[in-house]
């Protein structure tokens, strides 16, 4: 049974007690091409937009609408990406860690509390809480799950003009079995994570594209 979309009883509740509450998540993290994209959102409490669900949930076209609200009706948002070389160097958890920081330093207001989905973030000089969910749970962090689903997949198309043969306008970066089988036949891309298996085998067989 799929679950209910979150209700903002968290996100009031928390409103209450801290002020102004920011919902940071990711999106690419378990893909093998392409940046880690993190965004920041502090919503309207007044402003209120309707529909906020974890972004896995959505359909592109739902996705994309909501998108556009949430950078015209939010009080502050903010997007970061990690690149693959950032990835490869520092580890995944870390290049997400560092660009939830460097999100919610960039936001056009502070917040008083910050939410992110799973990663916890002790650099941060406010009140935080990391919980596994949070973007099916509070609505800040379902806004954020969208806005960096939303520019990350624009990114990933942009990167397959580029890079054509990998399927990325269709699977993102993430490894379908278009991608393996393009990674098999062409080799990795400098916008691979070579760290990555199975990138790392085909790195040191083939060499990049």
């Amino acid at each position: 049974m799929r679950a209910a979309p979150p209700d903002g009883l968290l996100d009031r509740e928390l409103t209450m007690r801290f002020g102004l509450v920011a919902g940071v998540d990711e999106a690419g993290r378990g893909a093998l091409a392409g940046p880690v994209t993190v965004a920041a959102v502090i919503l309207d409490p007044c402003r209120p937009i309707v529909g906020l669900d974890d972004s896995k949930r959505l359909s592109p076209r739902t996705r994309e609408r909501l998108a556009a609200e949430i950078r015209a009706q939010a009080l502050g948002w903010a997007v970061v990406h990690r690149s693959a070389r950032v990835i490869d160097r520092v580890n995944i958890l870390e290049a997400t860690r560092a660009a939830m920081h460097d999100a919610v330093a960039r936001l056009s207001c502070a917040p008083a509390f910050v939410v992110s989905d799973a990663v916890p973030l002790p650099r941060l000089r406010v009140g935080h809480l990391a919980e596994p969910r949070a973007d099916s749970r509070y609505l800040c962090v379902a806004a954020a799950s969208i806005l960096a689903k939303v520019t990350r997949d624009a990114a990933m198309r942009r990167l397959a003009q580029g890079s054509p043969g990998y399927g990325w306008e269709r699977n993102k970066g993430y490894p379908s079995s278009e991608h393996r089988a393009a990674l098999k036949k062409l080799g990795p891309s400098r916008w691979h994570r070579h760290s990555w298996s199975p990138v790392r085998v085909l790195t040191s067989r083939q060499g990049q594209v």
